[in-house]
């Protein structure tokens, strides 16, 4: 790891692709990440625990999973040093520059995969150039290998400048489920930060487009529901019986009917179920996983307090009981205008950028608004990017890739919008929002 990392964005890059983890189980993940900031070197890294509280996390899984990504991560040859902070689920880190008088600037990149397997198809250059995943159930199919190699490049770019001020770069964890963002907002290292960034790749915008900043990304909350019934025999005794499925099927049908709202868009779905045990058998437990979506945080309060509603009354018309609880949330915060500014000013003056567009409608969720919503309320500025890239699949899919010319374009990109409200003249005034 003697060499730059700019040098080989693409190695970098390949290697985390190898190896993705699912939220809170970034072990292997995090631990090359802090192999690669010492070598970088940064004045303060916080690992784990040290980064954030533990007890803000949200969408942890199971001791059983945990544990499980753990001893992959030892068994691939992780250093044990490195992972013993991380045990129980405290992964990610927050790399610290600290040179001096100035602003103090935000960047957070997210490190978690997505349970997908990956395909092996010839046609898929991460199967065909060796650098598929390894797991054989997780991938990064969202881009997040890339981020990281991002967040990593430019904190070494901007240490080798001439920066002046406080740079922190959050390696967030579990953004997949909305269970990272929450508790590094909630940090020391989220205070008192003047200028933030955030930034994803591609979202079918091309290699060379640049969107400077986000607007109306959804509110969203992830919701787990049980519904308890009582069993019986469906031939003998039928009446006997609470059932818990036919509780569940009228509490999908109800919350698919929740009336949208005149101020603005929302969205739920109900993305699993679970439950039973044989035909002749009254089903006495199910379980179901769903979301609920808002145009703004109100909206999806709405939303999810309406799904709440539906699978509680459905319940108790069936003569069953439903527990429904919010595993995880993240509200809607837009880009601020002055920040969109300096991005795009940044991006044009970057080689590899063809189109830079000044905002666009983010149409998903995102738990960096978390971070976001802390810098705004705290009177600094906040702003979520896109560096495009062409992706031959949709995010999400097994043979999702990137352009790997979009690694120079994105560490140029953020380099350039950090240096620019550092110390030139063309930086947007903080004060500009301190009275809103």
């Amino acid at each position: 790891m003697a060499d730059a990392v700019r040098a080989r964005l693409a190695e970098l890059r390949r290697d985390l692709h190898r190896h993705p983890e699912p939220g809170w189980c970034e072990f292997r993940t995090t631990a090359r990440l802090v192999e690669e900031l010492r070598a970088v070197g940064v004045d303060e890294l916080a690992v784990g625990a040290d980064a954030y509280d533990p007890a803000d996390r949200m969408a942890v899984p199971s001791d059983d999973r945990l544990d499980e990504w753990y001893e992959r991560a030892l068994d691939r040859g992780t250093d044990p040093e490195l992972l013993e902070p991380l045990r129980g689920g405290t992964t990610g880190c927050v790399a610290v520059l600290d040179r001096g008088e100035g602003p103090t600037v935000g960047l957070r990149v997210d490190i978690d995969g997505l349970f997908i397997e990956e395909s092996d198809d010839a046609g898929h250059d991460p199967a065909a150039e060796g650098f598929r995943s390894e797991t054989g159930e997780t991938m990064h199919a969202c881009g997040h290998d890339t981020h990281m190699t991002w967040g990593l490049a430019t904190l070494e770019a901007v240490k080798e400048s001439d920066f002046s001020g406080r740079l922190a770069v959050f390696f967030q964890p579990a953004e997949e489920v909305s269970g990272g963002g929450a508790p590094m907002a909630k940090s020391e290292y989220a205070a008192g930060i003047d200028y933030f960034f955030a930034v994803h790749v591609g979202l079918d915008h091309p290699t060379g487009e640049v969107v400077a900043g986000i607007e109306k990304p959804l509110a969203m909350c992830h919701i787990d529901a049980e519904i308890e019934g009582t069993t019986a025999h469906a031939g003998k005794a039928p009446e006997a019986g609470a059932n818990a499925i036919h509780a569940l099927g009228t509490a999908i049908e109800s919350v698919y009917g929740i009336p949208r709202h005149s101020d603005g868009m929302t969205r739920v779905n109900v993305g699993r179920v679970e439950g039973g045990t044989a035909s002749n058998v009254i089903a006495d437990e199910v379980e179901a996983v769903a979301e609920a979506r808002g145009e703004t945080t109100e909206l999806m309060e709405y939303a999810k307090s309406e799904l709440r509603r539906r699978f509680e009354k459905a319940a108790e018309l069936h003569g069953c009981e439903a527990t429904v609880d919010v595993v995880s949330e993240s509200p809607r915060a837009d880009s601020d205008p002055e920040l969109v500014e300096a991005v795009a000013d940044a991006a044009e003056t970057v080689e590899s950028v063809d189109r830079v567009v000044q905002t666009a409608d983010f149409g998903a969720s995102e738990d960096a608004t978390f971070l976001m919503e802390r810098v705004q309320r705290d009177g600094g500025l906040a702003c979520y990017s896109i560096v495009g890239t062409d992706h031959p699949t949709s995010h999400h899919t097994a043979t999702f890739d990137v352009d790997e010319r979009s690694l120079e374009t994105g560490v140029d990109v953020l380099t350039r919008s950090i240096l620019s409200v550092a110390g030139f003249e063309s930086a947007p005034t903080v004060g500009a929002r301190a009275n809103r």
